[in-house]
């Protein structure tokens, strides 16, 4: 009896050792979760299947203006061009045509006005010579005048002897009449000189006139041939502009990344997607993301994991990228984000502007014990 009691005590007191130690371990490995659950951080990501590579530069797109037959093309794919480069001409030879014959017309006016100025030229020369000659000519009847009231003084002077000598009839009356007839005569002469002096300044004032009607009316000539020489001009810029229209240009240095098939003779409609030139710049990596995910969430200097499409991850591996720029206006409910590529990249291939993928943002860290309650509040405040 006194056996069993020990043995049976010795059991109780390795059971109750065997609790304890299962309670210690219990209470050891629940501390090390809580510090677990507390203290670790675990990276929570946002992804996005709508990312790719793309060059800093957007792609220009090459279209046709309007409607017309193709004699030129230079359209290959992963052709360099630089900028005016002519890649598809269109049919202008109507335009060109047209053309020639403003400028034919155009240069047939030349001519005309040169003529005309000369006109011009000649009656300005005309009326200033005229203009001096006027002036000698008054000057010569003004001596002519002077010259001839000498005479008529001498004979009024004469009349005046003449008559005192009758009153004393030392003279006839003869020679009195013969002293007044001179002293007439000459006052006649005077008169008639000084009208025709006179008439000198009329006769260039009218000449004058009429050359100066015959120089407005030339002006008005070559006013007219000017305004017709100016709408040809317009109109010369205007089918320039035209026959350079249908000269497609590359807007921008770079590769032709897409080109749709063309042959000469081909007819290609208004505004056609011809082509599309990819710039030279960098690469960079551009993803949406839905507002509620990208807002508030996804900032500048976070670390990105872009996966291309078509590369496995495990063969060739991921790009690393972070983010730059976080756009503030949603378009379609997405919001655009641009990231730089890392140098850190373990990315075994050739990167190339186009490439899809999928993208994963660092947006936060957090405990594993606030991840757990945040997913048990959001699973709580589901709608039923």
């Amino acid at each position: 009896m006194g056996d069993f009691a020990l043995s049976f005590r010795r059991i109780q007191a390795e059971e109750r050792q065997g609790t304890l130690w299962i309670l210690g371990g219990a209470i050891l490995v629940l501390t090390a979760w809580m510090c677990w659950a507390t203290m670790a951080r675990l990276s929570l990501y946002e992804e996005s299947t709508d990312a790719r590579i793309e060059l800093d530069g957007a792609t220009y797109p090459v279209s046709a203006p309007f409607v017309g037959r193709i004699v030129v093309t230079n359209l290959h794919v992963g052709q360099e061009v630089r900028r005016g480069d002519i890649l598809v001409e269109l049919d202008s030879m109507p335009q060109q045509l047209q053309l020639e014959e403003e400028q034919v017309r155009m240069a047939g006016l030349e001519s005309p006005l040169m003529k005309l100025q000369a006109q011009i030229d000649a009656e300005e020369k005309l009326r200033g010579d005229e203009a001096l000659g006027a002036r000698s000519s008054v000057r010569e009847a003004d001596s002519r005048v002077r010259e001839a009231k000498i005479p008529a003084q001498f004979a009024a002077q004469e009349l005046a002897r003449m008559q005192s000598l009758y009153a004393q009839r030392v003279v006839s009356a003869r020679d009195l009449e013969k002293a007044q007839s001179e002293a007439d005569r000459a006052k006649v002469e005077v008169t008639t000189l000084e009208a025709a002096a006179g008439r000198v300044p009329q006769e260039h004032t009218a000449r004058d006139r009429e050359r100066e009607l015959h120089i407005v009316r030339l002006q008005g000539e070559i006013a007219e041939m000017e305004a017709q020489r100016n709408t040809l001009r317009a109109d010369i810029v205007r089918l320039g502009y035209e026959i350079e229209r249908r000269r497609i240009r590359a807007p921008a240095v770079g590769k032709i990344g897409e080109a749709v098939t063309l042959q000469v003779g081909a007819v290609v409609a208004e505004g056609a997607r011809l082509a599309s030139i990819v710039p030279t710049g960098r690469l960079l990596v551009v993803a949406h993301y839905p507002a509620r995910a990208a807002l508030g969430r996804i900032r500048t200097g976070q670390s990105a994991t872009l996966r291309l499409s078509g590369f496995p991850w495990a063969e060739f591996g991921t790009v690393s990228a972070v983010v730059t720029h976080v756009a503030q206006e949603v378009r379609d409910g997405k919001v655009r984000v641009e990231l730089a590529l890392s140098n850190s990249s373990s990315f075994r291939g050739s990167l190339a502007h186009g490439m899809p993928g999928t993208l994963e943002v660092a947006v936060e860290r957090v405990s594993p014990l606030g991840l757990t309650m945040r997913t048990a509040g959001q699973w709580m405040t589901r709608p039923l």
